[in-house]
């Protein structure tokens, strides 16, 4: 039976990784030990893992992750709030395939895709 899933993207800088994920979107860091070159945040259910990458050129890298969430217009609004920025072509709207959804790049490029069954 599978129960959890915690996808591992690359990062460049922890510290940046860390302060992105924290200050801006409202991640926690998890763990009872600080990794060198490693990282786990968790927001709600949501946990993410990130392994240090130093040499990797952000505009190659294609990490991606779709998340589920529960009143996505209020999240977005309180991004927007804190001057987050949204994919240029991410903004928040209802796709044909029924999910209202937006994305964001973090400092590394890894695609984050929000989405809402509606």
């Amino acid at each position: 039976m599978l129960t959890d899933i915690h996808p591992k993207l690359p990062m460049r800088s922890k510290k940046a990784t860390r302060d992105y994920y924290i200050l801006q979107l409202g991640f926690q860091e998890v763990g009872q030990v600080d990794y060198e070159g490693y990282l786990m945040i968790q927001k709600d259910r949501i946990q993410l893992h990130f392994f240090e990458f130093k040499d990797l050129n952000p505009l190659e890298n294609y990490g991606q992750v779709y998340i589920r969430t529960q009143d996505i217009s209020g999240f977005y609004q309180s991004l927007l709030d804190n001057q987050v920025k949204i994919h240029p072509n991410g903004s928040l709207e209802l796709k044909p395939w029924g999910q209202k959804e937006f994305s964001l790049l973090d400092p590394d490029h890894n695609l984050l895709t929000f989405g809402e069954a509606m």
